[in-house]
Parts: structure tokens; sequence; C-alpha cells
């Protein structure tokens, strides 16, 4: 059973008090007194890189001094090796020179005149092209409202003459007497029929 109060045991041996946990680094570990008494500052490390030979200065030079054909430019470019120019360049970036005068960002806009201001001319500007744009709202509204007939538009104002509507009957059905007749007498049919 479990021994009351206690955490389990595991089966693994642990190493003696003298042992150190970790990596031990010999050239920076020195404790707390290195840290605060020695400030460990990177310094800035140059890329050399090897420019691309400048052949446009080599072409020039090479004809300065008389060279004709392509044996003795290939000879000038052996002996005479010259590289692009490229100034220095750091592991954060390129340093150039900049003028002292020079300012960053954009510059400031003009300052807006008082007098403007105090007359409401801004307000005035602001009214004049609110006029002018409902001036144009109201001509884009008129050609929108004027739609293009078609022929439904123009039968419905000038709609086609009724017809007349004749009641004929095939022939056969003509000499057939009616078999029921609601009318008192055929004055009254007659009647009811010009009607």
């Amino acid at each position: 059973q479990h021994e009351v109060g206690k955490p389990l045991r595991n089966c693994y041996s642990l190493p003696g008090l003298d042992f150190t946990y970790g990596m031990y680094v010999h050239k920076r570990d020195g404790g707390v007194a290195e840290a605060i008494g020695h400030w460990d500052a990177a310094k800035p490390r140059y890329i050399k890189k090897i420019m691309p030979r400048d052949f446009l200065t080599m072409n020039r030079k090479a004809v300065g001094a008389g060279c004709t054909t392509a044996r003795e430019f290939g000879l000038y470019y052996k002996f005479m090796d010259i590289r692009c120019k490229e100034e220095e360049r750091y592991l954060t970036g390129w340093v150039s020179k900049i003028p002292a005068d020079m300012t960053f960002g954009r510059p400031a806009r003009p300052s807006t005149p008082i007098y403007d201001i105090i007359q409401h001319r801004y307000k005035e500007m602001w009214m004049e092209r609110q006029r002018a744009r409902t001036k144009v709202q109201k001509i884009e509204k008129k050609k929108l409202d004027q739609v293009r007939g078609n022929r439904t538009t123009y039968l419905r104002t000038h709609p086609p003459p009724v017809k007349e509507e004749s009641f004929w009957h095939p022939a056969h059905f003509e000499k057939v007497e009616p078999h029921l007749s609601t009318f008192p007498d055929p004055e009254a049919r007659e009647k009811a029929l010009s009607a």
C-alpha cells in the first residue's frame, strides 16, 4: 500500500550533490558578477562582397592606352582588374552619406488664409458645389424618366378600335327552334334582343 502523506517514489536514481544540471558554457558563464560588471556589446561586422568587374571603365582606359584588338583588350583586362565601387555595408543595412540639412517625411501643407475663414468663403464654395451636384442629379433623373416608347406604350395611348361582335352561328343551328322560351310573348323577346 502507499505511504500516507508522502508522494509516490519513482525508480530513478538521482546524481549526487556535486552534479550540475544543464549545459556549462565556459566562455560566458561567469555568474552575476560578470553579467553586471561586463557589458558585451556586439560590433558591426563588414560584409566583404566581391564586386563585379567594371567593364565600362576598363574599356575606356584600354582605348586610352591604345588597345585595338581583342587580344590586347584581354591582356588589359587581366592586368588592370577594375571592380565596381560600392559603399560600406553592414549586417543591419546600407550606410549612405546623408546630407546634414535633409529632412524626412512629407512637407507640411500651406497654412489656411484666415480671411477666407472669416468671410465664410469655404462655406460658399461648398454650397456652390452642392448646387451644381443637384443640377446634375436632376438632369440625370430626367434622362432616366424619359423611357423609350415601345409597342405596349403606344397601344396604351392609342388603343385599337373595338370590333363589333357578330352573333354568328353555324347554319345547322339557325334552323333549330329553342326548346325553352322564358319570355312572356315574342314582342318582349324582340325588345330584349334589340337592346
